[in-house]
């Protein structure tokens, strides 16, 4: 369990993110059009798992344009972006903000994403939410980044995530 803030008020999440050098946990999120993604469907490549809460906040909605942004940048990395929104609607925001260089995903109907990767909320009023984190997996699938941000209306550190790529 690790403790995050929102707006200053302690929350925790129920278990603890992956450490740098561990292996990173096999996931299951789901893409635009429904279909699963799983680690090794972006073999060769280093995976950015860029983890909010949802869509629907300004800050969230930040980290996806800046990571979009960047994202055009690195020809060997791809970002997810994750959160408990449907795919549906994270589409809809990605073709409403013009966004290409990021693939939305949904651990909606992953519960074992967000306790694997030690994010989902366990109270708090975001419970059952995804915390705010950032965790870069390399061509080997180990875990080469990882930040849990402590106060869930702050950005992620783009600039150190981005290093690591």
């Amino acid at each position: 369990m690790e403790t995050v803030y929102f707006k200053g008020n302690a929350c925790h999440t129920g278990g603890n993110m992956p450490s740098v050098g561990d292996k990173a946990p096999e996931f299951s999120v789901v893409g635009p059009e429904l279909k699963e993604l799983h680690i090794s469907d972006f073999p060769g490549k280093k995976i950015v798992l860029n983890i909010f809460p949802s869509l629907d906040t300004p800050v969230c909605a930040t980290s996806v344009r800046k990571f979009n942004e960047k994202a055009a940048e690195k020809k060997d990395a791809i970002v997810l972006c994750v959160s408990m929104d449907l795919p549906f609607a994270a589409q809809r925001f990605c073709t409403v903000e013009n966004i290409k260089n990021v693939i939305p995903a949904s651990a909606f109907r992953s519960p074992e994403f967000a306790k694997e990767y030690g994010v989902e909320l366990v109270d708090g009023p975001l419970k059952g939410l995804l915390a705010r984190a950032v965790v870069i997996i390399d061509e080997n699938g180990k875990v080469i980044y990882r930040q849990l941000v402590d106060e869930i209306t702050n950005e992620p550190d783009y600039e150190a995530a981005l290093k690591m790529l």
